[in-house]
């Protein structure tokens, strides 16, 4: 798949500062991606509906670590993947009497242009499941000869990974066996699938049923399980031990336990990521959003309203990424007059010095995102050059540039 088009990021002058980020597996905040070269892999969309605010605000945290690093000099590989075919897109397909596939291509296009005008920089390898399916059936098969992997004894004898094949199940999400029982059928799971050995056992190939799509495959006609595509397309790109693994708080267990367990298994190698990194949720007027109780926004909608793409940014940055938080209409039109704020005090033709604002913004980015102190260091400088403070003629294009590079708000 093509990913959407970059932006330039300014250079901005300065000594950067290396991230510290909290890593899941540890319960603690830790250097992350502070090489030369630096690799992420970031769990992309279902493309069974439009970009709604929970994802926008998770792939705007891993921006900023995108963009982080960019300030620390580094090379950053990062890859996101889209599962362009699971029940979700099934259902919703049928749901809407539509072809699978039209309702894939259209919202991955939706979700490409929302990323634009938020101004998230593109992955490098933007890889669909689909495209994936003979690197996946390669690993099934592997998964299987090892032991990793068994066939249900069942008229469709579909294909499941024993959850204890590697001895570490846990250690990425940190939850407890009856944790895992509990979340495991709300996010995806089958506990009572039938001919499975252990209720906790994931799917790693689907055998073809009539009606739903399938491939050809020397494993029998069928189709990916959920997790195995990220494992094999993170594999494949960035190699075993890659730096930092992202997504939505949703996704530590079972999506981003069970990728790191398919992927240890079939590298023989611990850790699959050297750090997991997992965003809080978004809801609406204090209650989740989702699309079962209809009170999702859309990206999509916000921009079809004139919404300036960047307001949403401030707003969706004014909270911690790893917070659960509710979005409401003040969030927005707080967003809207802090960037009209900003954008007023670069255009002015001189301004305090800057030295000491870039400083902070880069050191409260670095420590654990965090947006909130980063935001005030930039409505100090804004509110001191409003108020007609300093004489540095430069200072208006730095914090422009700084704005733009760390925090990813045009001004």
């Amino acid at each position: 798949m093509q990913p959407w088009s970059s932006v330039s990021v300014p250079s901005l002058p300065g000594t950067p500062h290396p991230l510290r980020l909290f890593d899941t597996a540890t319960g603690e905040v830790r250097p992350v991606g502070t090489g030369s070269r630096v690799r992420m892999y970031v769990c992309g969309i279902t493309p069974y509906d439009a970009t709604h605010l929970g994802h926008a605000a998770t792939y705007i945290a891993y921006d900023l670590v995108h963009r982080i690093w960019l300030d620390n000099g580094s090379d950053v590989h990062y890859v996101q993947n889209v599962t362009d075919i699971d029940d979700p897109l099934l259902e919703r397909a049928a749901h809407d009497n539509e072809d699978w596939v039209v309702l894939g291509m259209r919202e991955t296009a939706l979700f490409r242009e929302d990323m634009a005008a938020l101004r998230v920089l593109p992955p490098r390898d933007f890889i669909g499941a689909v495209e994936s399916i003979p690197e996946i059936e390669q690993a099934v098969t592997k998964l299987l000869s090892s032991g990793a992997a068994y066939r249900v004894d069942h008229e469709f004898p579909d294909v499941y990974f024993r959850h204890d094949a590697t001895g570490r199940l846990g250690y990425e999400s940190r939850y407890s066996r009856d944790e895992m029982a509990e979340v495991f059928p709300e996010r995806g799971g089958d506990p009572e699938r039938p001919g499975k050995e252990h209720p906790l056992d994931a799917l790693l190939w689907r055998m073809a049923r009539p009606g739903e799509p399938s491939w050809e495959s020397e494993l029998g006609a069928g189709r990916p399980g959920w997790h195995l595509e990220c494992s094999v397309i993170a594999l494949n790109r960035l190699g075993i031990g890659f730096d930092l693994q992202g997504g939505g708080s949703d996704l530590a267990f079972p999506h981003h336990e069970f990728s790191a367990a398919h992927a240890e298994a079939l590298t023989g190698q611990h850790p699959f990521a050297g750090h997991y990194s997992h965003a809080g949720m978004v809801g609406l007027d204090g209650q989740k959003m989702s699309k079962s109780k209809g009170n999702l926004v859309f990206v999509s909608r916000l921009r079809g309203d004139r919404v300036d793409p960047m307001a949403i940014r401030l707003a969706l940055l004014s909270g911690h990424y790893r917070s659960d938080r509710s979005w409401n209409a003040d969030l927005l039109t707080n967003g809207a007059a802090r960037l009209a704020r900003w954008r007023r005090a670069v255009e002015l033709s001189k301004g305090p010095a800057v030295e000491s604002t870039l400083d902070l913004l880069r050191e409260r980015l670095s420590d654990d995102l965090d947006t909130e102190g980063a935001l005030r260091a930039v409505d100090a400088w804004a509110d001191e050059a409003l108020c007609g403070s300093g004489e540095d003629t430069n200072a208006p294009a730095t914090v422009r540039d700084a704005v733009d590079a760390l925090l990813g708000v045009v001004l």
